[in-house]
């Protein structure tokens, strides 16, 4: 009784739990990503293609778009996911998936050795940074 009380709680202060059959969760991840050479291909279609190859991936994968911001250079991309599945598991097949048919659908892509780099950046956000990580996305540019 103590746990559904705590958990109805939560859900009053605004809180999105995720639930199924035998787990809570509240795992939100911060991804950043680059093309390979820090090259400013991701402008105009491209970019656009970008946003719905990664919405509908992260849709696959359960996800939840939290915040999105494509730059020309870099990828900040905020999401809330299922505890079964590992950071490196979600980037790696959005950044495989997107690559694969953005190079098919845009040759000029072609000239690079791969669309993106191997590298990437990840934190973890809880409630309390969850709203700030969310305000810095949807108000960054590079200027």
């Amino acid at each position: 009784m103590k746990i559904v009380d705590s958990l109805t709680w939560l859900t009053i202060l605004g809180q999105q739990y995720r639930h199924d059959n035998h787990s809570v969760s509240l795992i939100n991840y911060h991804f950043v990503w680059c093309p390979k050479r820090r090259k400013k291909v991701l402008v105009g279609d491209i970019a656009k293609r970008l946003r719905e190859l990664i919405w509908q991936k992260a849709s696959e994968l359960e996800c939840v778009v939290i915040a999105l911001e494509i730059d020309p250079d870099h990828v900040h991309l905020f999401l809330g996911c299922p505890p079964i599945i590992a950071p490196y598991q979600i980037v790696h097949r959005i950044k495989g998936a997107s690559s694969r048919i953005l190079r098919q659908e845009f040759p000029e892509l072609l000239k690079l050795p791969s669309l993106w780099t191997h590298s990437y950046f990840v934190s973890t956000a809880g409630n309390v940074s969850r709203e700030t990580i969310k305000k810095y996305i949807q108000n960054h540019s590079s200027k």
